[in-house]
């Protein structure tokens, strides 16, 4: 055990987290909502802290971000929990382990042993993701430090929960994030997530103010999410207080976890989500679990600039001070250049 960060203690030995927004107020022998934060005697600790239950080297196309250092690979880690009971999670075996099993798996590793096998597998940056990287922050945060010095990129691929506190002592080591905007309903957040909507709409814009790269997934789930008025409302969000260079991925549904009833997602339902994307401005649409292209394109004159196949790289074009080769149009994102 490791004691946490970001809490504050309060009368009658309880505590109170503030790490992500449910700011869980935790009596003595108790644990926070995530499952892996508790209080004894007052004081609260992290559980997971160095007990990796997943890693790999990834594609960082499969996070997915697309406008970071693409082509790259990421060496991947989670710790077990959540902090959100999302019932079509994909990893629910490792996220929901401790709320349903009351197991916290996972073997030792140290920060340090977890910088070293990023740079043996040549890997360019560390991705803290599978489960939720907000609730193991102290260790993501111990690992960033060594590989930020070590020159590596910091990535979280989160759903967005995280207090403005948590990203204050963030934001100089974290260098990008894919966001699961999982709906733009504050019901549907509050039903299916146990969660609300507005911190994750205000950690969107202030990871933007921090100036760390943003992209935003969004799982589109028939008779959930797929109303065409709210996928219209997330859409102009994200244009209009993330900036129309940030790239949209649009996922395909399959039937998982507690929701195998429901049947996968047309494909025609993710075209005219991208058409609504199109129409509210956003230049960088991708989609994704389908079979179709992934390529990125200038949105000045259409070039394309990267050619992927699956979450590939297979050409990587030249880009001459960030611009499009063909028009000079700025081509967003961090690290874009390649070699033809």
């Amino acid at each position: 055990m490791k004691e946490a960060m970001l809490y504050d203690k309060i009368s009658g030995n309880r505590v109170r987290c503030r790490l992500c927004a449910h700011r869980c107020n935790i009596a003595d022998g108790h644990k926070g909502l995530c499952q892996v934060r508790e209080n004894r005697d007052g004081t609260l600790y992290t559980l997971v802290y160095g007990r990796t239950i997943c890693e790999s080297v990834d594609p960082i196309e499969k996070k997915p971000l697309f406008h970071f250092y693409p082509g790259s690979r990421a060496f991947s880690i989670a710790t077990p929990g959540c902090n959100f009971r999302c019932a079509w999670c994909q990893n629910a075996e490792i996220s929901q382990m401790p709320r349903e099993t009351h197991l916290i798996s996972g073997h030792p590793v140290t920060p340090e042993q977890v910088v070293a096998e990023a740079q043996r597998t040549g890997c360019r940056s560390i991705a803290y993701t599978y489960t939720e990287p907000t609730i193991f922050f102290e260790y993501s945060h111990d690992i960033a430090l060594l590989a930020q010095a070590a020159g590596l990129a910091n990535v979280y691929v989160t759903n967005g929960y995280m207090t403005p506190e948590m990203l204050d002592i963030a934001h100089p080591w974290l260098d990008a994030a894919n966001v699961d905007l999982k709906a733009f309903r504050d019901e549907t957040y509050r039903r299916h997530i146990g969660a609300r909507l507005q911190p994750v709409l205000d950690s969107l814009k202030k990871m933007k103010a921090l100036g760390i790269w943003l992209e935003v997934t969004t799982l589109i789930i028939p008779d959930l999410n797929d109303d065409p008025a709210e996928v219209k409302d997330l859409a102009e969000f994200i244009s209009r207080e993330l900036g129309t260079d940030t790239p949209w991925h649009i996922s395909r549904f399959f039937p998982h976890y507690q929701m195998r009833h429901v049947p996968p997602t047309p494909v025609t339902t993710l075209h005219w989500a991208e058409e609504i994307g199109r129409a509210a401005g956003l230049r960088h649409i991708y989609l994704g679990n389908v079979a179709e292209e992934t390529d990125t394109t200038c949105p000045g004159c259409d070039r394309i600039l990267i050619r992927r196949l699956g979450f590939n790289v297979v050409e990587n074009s030249v880009l001459s001070n960030g611009r499009c080769p063909d028009c000079s149009e700025i081509i967003a994102g961090v690290g874009m250049s390649g070699s033809a």
